[in-house]
């Protein structure tokens, strides 16, 4: 039996989506109700989180950890920034697994070795400050930064936040971003269409999905407006719908090189 288990809601063709750090499987609801309309979601705690709060894994080990659960018929693919990386290793790791893959607020991790080096560092010292004020402090200190400034206050999902301090520092040490390979030089061996999404707000992570879907013979690039890092508990609407669309869409194959050299930006949000 696999370490970790899917859970399926909604019917049509299956669409895996990955949380978040801190978040689980329960995070998000409405972003995964309106997805359940037309698409059989599944979703999973990660490793660190949720009822998987005891399995620990580095991003590879977690990749496999991931294909392992879902079984050996090819699915879409999405995640939000932990869960984005997550699923850009388990499409690397398995291309013919994944139909068509969906990033969210994701990150092809630290190019300068001494730069990755030092996110590591503040990766360890971030977890060792969670074990000890435990996750309601944590989770103030998290939720209070900059990049969640424009996240409105949400009980429901609060409550489907990950509470276990030594599963969620576990993840940051072994999974964080300080951890991750860099990715860049491999996204031209993904042949499966991209779709690198990024809130309006989030400029840091608007230049990421840029450059990944830059990366990517298949690769497109979206911006969903009025929102900041988490677009899908922000403007949840938008965000499902820019992904259903995506994922509607035919791709020739033989317009890959073309696709890879112009990356276009594309802001579905905003068709109708």
């Amino acid at each position: 039996m696999s370490l970790l288990q899917v859970h399926r809601e909604g019917n049509g063709p299956p669409l895996v989506w990955l949380h978040g750090f801190t978040q689980t499987r329960l995070s998000a609801s409405r972003f995964r109700s309106i997805l359940a309309g037309s698409r059989e979601v599944w979703t999973l705690d990660l490793p660190g989180h949720g009822d998987a709060h005891h399995v620990s894994g580095s991003l590879d080990e977690t990749a496999a950890l991931v294909l392992d659960a879902l079984g050996a018929t090819p699915v879409d693919l999405g995640g939000y920034s932990f869960g984005g990386r997550v699923a850009l290793h388990v499409a690397l790791r398995a291309p013919a697994r994944v139909s068509r893959l969906v990033t969210l607020g994701a990150s092809r991790g630290i190019q300068d070795p001494a730069e990755r080096e030092a996110r590591r560092r503040r990766d360890e010292a971030l977890a060792a400050h969670l074990e000890q004020v435990g996750t309601d402090v944590f989770l103030d200190e998290w939720l209070s930064q900059p990049l969640f400034a424009t996240l409105p206050p949400d009980p429901a999902e609060r409550a489907a936040r990950s509470r276990d301090p030594g599963g969620l520092a576990d993840s940051l040490r072994r999974a964080g971003t300080g951890t991750q390979r860099w990715l860049d030089p491999l996204l031209g061996d993904l042949r499966s269409p991209l779709l690198a999404l990024a809130g309006e707000r989030d400029l840091k992570f608007r230049a990421e999905a840029h450059a990944l879907a830059a990366g990517v013979p298949l690769g497109h690039d979206a911006i969903i407006e009025r929102a900041g890092h988490a677009a899908h508990l922000e403007e949840p609407e938008a965000t499902a719908a820019a992904i259903l669309d995506f994922l509607g869409r035919d791709y020739d194959p033989r317009a890959a090189k073309a696709t890879r050299a112009a990356a276009p930006t594309t802001n579905w949000a905003r068709e109708e």
